[in-house]
């Protein structure tokens, strides 16, 4: 009977020191910075918030909402390429051209250097360009006129004194007054040269030119534009 009380009180007093035990909890994973360095190959530790992706098959990540196509994509154009040419193309041959077509900028760019042409010959006058003074026994001089709306000018050269320095000056007066044209230089160390033209019904000049006592037939003819 002794036995039996001394055993329902041992397992009184055992009873409630074994329900005050708590719960095993879960091991918690604790970083080793020295294992890591000491191991490198060791796998990380997982998070504990980390999905459990073991098993599941392998996906290809999602794109970007910024990359996804929106409509329809525009079509790129693409120009023809341009003929590729192993030999000059010859004036007679109509078939063929030295490039391919003229692009809308090249044919903007030719209507802007025709129209700035347009608009500079429309500030010259009809005697603008080159002539040739010329005589009996062949051409004399060459002259560079230029004719402008406020200003008449032009410079001479003698072609038979090629090379000398005094075979070529400016024209001290020019005068044009409608069919009538005169000019006045002086070829050093010969004496001043007066020439006056007249214009004839076919649109050629002729005249005398006089130096000193001297008097002779010319014509001028335009040689340059």
């Amino acid at each position: 009977m002794r036995i039996g009380l001394l055993s329902l009180t041992m397992l009184a007093l055992v009873a409630p020191a074994v329900r005050a035990q708590p719960a095993a909890t879960p091991p918690v994973h604790v970083r080793d910075p020295i294992g890591a360095l000491l191991n490198p190959n060791a796998p990380p530790p997982r998070d504990e918030d980390e999905p459990d992706v073991a098993g599941q098959p392998k996906t290809a990540p999602e794109p970007e909402p910024s990359v996804l196509p929106v409509g329809p994509q525009p079509k790129t154009y693409v120009p023809a390429p341009r003929p590729q040419l192993d030999a000059p193309v010859q004036i007679d041959e109509l078939g063929r051209t030295p490039d391919g077509p003229p692009a809308i900028r090249d044919l903007a760019y030719d209507a802007r250097i025709r129209a700035s042409f347009a608009s500079a010959e429309s500030f010259q006058g009809p005697l603008d360009g080159g002539w040739t003074l010329a005589e009996p026994r062949g051409d004399f001089y060459v002259l560079q006129i230029v004719d402008r709306r406020d200003r008449l000018e032009a410079v001479w050269r003698n072609v038979r004194r090629t090379g000398s320095l005094n075979a070529s000056g400016l024209v001290d007066e020019i005068q044009h007054q409608g069919a009538q044209l005169t000019l006045r230089f002086t070829e050093y160390p010969e004496p001043a040269s007066t020439v006056s033209l007249r214009e004839g019904p076919d649109g050629t000049w002729s005249g005398k030119l006089a130096r000193g006592d001297q008097i002779v037939t010319v014509t001028l003819r335009r040689t340059a534009p």
